[in-house]
């Protein structure tokens, strides 16, 4: 088995991806594969100390065929990790990072090596699952929508502040609010801090889906969309497009990488 990890910027997610052709094994109520690529895996916090995390974490896994990665992580728990990685298991970590082209995805941008990995891969996933258009929309820290044409060229896509971002914002920048723990479910919010929480919700939900527009109009098509990220749960219910809720597209595009060996 391969283990493949999403270090972002306030967790690490990962699992444990299986090489095409792998015997199949048989699944218990624990082993349970989606798609058939990936096993369950887990998320955890960085914590102080991220090599005690580690420990704490990947101690007791059996040693894994290949590591590979993507990174929007702090350098140094980028470097913990491949220390911890090498120490343990005498393997290198791959990095995987944005390209001009791999695995039928076109990158647009206009210097490619700056797209982020966790966008890159998702897109790679996103190309594996549909061959039609599609727009990969990613609830995490930061919030991004990206578009993929039916082509496989990645056309571009927008970043804003997640949930969280947003609700810190205003802790940290007003006098009057002070909790962002409240009731989401009403836009008729009557403490501020429901105020907070329903409008900020509420207020990412409607900006994706007038970003999903935009995009469907440029792209002169009504795409499939991807929904991912560890604040996709509270926003699906608020959309008003039809999409498909991936947990861990993210990991699915670096499994599929690291499956696939060099960029082409």
């Amino acid at each position: 088995m391969n283990l493949v990890l999403d270090l972002g910027n306030s967790r690490c997610k990962w699992a444990l991806a299986r090489p095409p052709g792998m015997v199949e094994v048989r699944k218990t109520q624990e082993q349970v594969f989606r798609n058939d690529d990936l096993a369950p895996g887990g998320a955890f916090a960085y914590g102080v100390n991220f090599m005690h995390t580690l420990d704490a974490a990947f101690g007791g896994l059996a040693r894994p065929k290949r590591v590979a990665a993507v990174s929007v992580a702090s350098a140094a728990h980028t470097e913990t990790l491949a220390h911890w990685v090498q120490s343990h298991w005498g393997l290198d970590v791959q990095r995987i990072v944005a390209c001009a082209a791999q695995l039928g995805v076109t990158n647009s941008y206009k210097d490619p090596t700056r797209l982020g990995a966790d966008r890159w891969a998702a897109l790679i996933a996103a190309r594996a699952r549909h061959t039609d258009a599609v727009c990969v929309v990613d609830c995490g820290t930061a919030l991004t929508v990206d578009a993929l044409d039916s082509n496989g060229v990645f056309r571009g896509g927008v970043i804003l502040p997640g949930l969280a971002l947003m609700r810190d914002a205003l802790l940290r920048r007003t006098q009057g609010v002070r909790d962002a723990q409240g009731d989401t479910s009403s836009v008729l919010a009557q403490t501020t801090a429901d105020g907070v929480v329903a409008g900020t919700l509420f207020g990412l939900a409607g900006a994706i889906d007038r970003i999903l527009d935009e995009q469907a109009a440029m792209l002169g098509v009504a795409p499939q969309v991807l929904i991912t990220g560890g604040d996709a749960p509270p926003v699906l219910a608020l959309l008003r497009h039809a999409h498909h809720h991936v947990p861990d597209l993210v990991l699915e595009g670096v499994a599929h990488i690291v499956h696939a060996g060099s960029p082409t």
